[in-house]
């Protein structure tokens, strides 16, 4: 029989790395998707959100953007584009290269990130608290393993 989730090794067998991806990639998903649905009445979406999240480090230019959140230029000028007309973001010229634009965050921008951030954050606190301590550890470190596997 050939393994269809990582906890179907075998005891003593060694976790596959395909089939691990497989039940992580299905795991975030599905926790995205839920955390959209219990985030009702976002006026953002969820590329905006993660654009507005990005901007909270400070302007950065479009391509900066795109690269940062693996999308092509056309798209992340579509993304900020809508921020701005929402008056979420602003361009400003480049303090270095006059050729180029920044995109900041501005105070509306930094609101509706928190409001949508206090949509979620609750909702899935709420879940982890239900949890035992042994696997609040486990979801801990593999949150930062995530995030570094995401930084690469």
């Amino acid at each position: 029989m050939i393994p269809t989730t990582a906890t179907d090794n075998g005891p003593g067998d060694s976790i596959r790395p395909d089939v691990l991806a497989i039940d992580l990639r299905t795991a975030v998903m599905r926790t995205s998707r839920r955390l959209r649905v219990e985030a009702t009445g976002d006026v953002i979406t969820p590329g905006q959100y993660t654009v507005l999240a990005q901007l909270r480090n400070g302007p950065q230019t479009l391509r900066e953007l795109a690269e940062r959140e693996h999308v092509q230029a056309p798209s992340m000028t579509r993304i900020v584009n809508a921020l701005t007309d929402q008056g979420f973001a602003i361009r400003t010229a480049h303090p270095e290269d006059g050729r180029q634009i920044q995109v900041g965050i501005t105070p509306a921008g930094e609101d509706v990130l928190a409001e949508a951030r206090e949509q979620r954050t609750p909702w899935l606190a709420q879940r982890v608290a239900g949890l035992s301590e042994e696997d609040r550890l486990i979801l801990s470190r593999a949150a930062h393993i995530m995030q570094q596997l995401s930084a690469k």
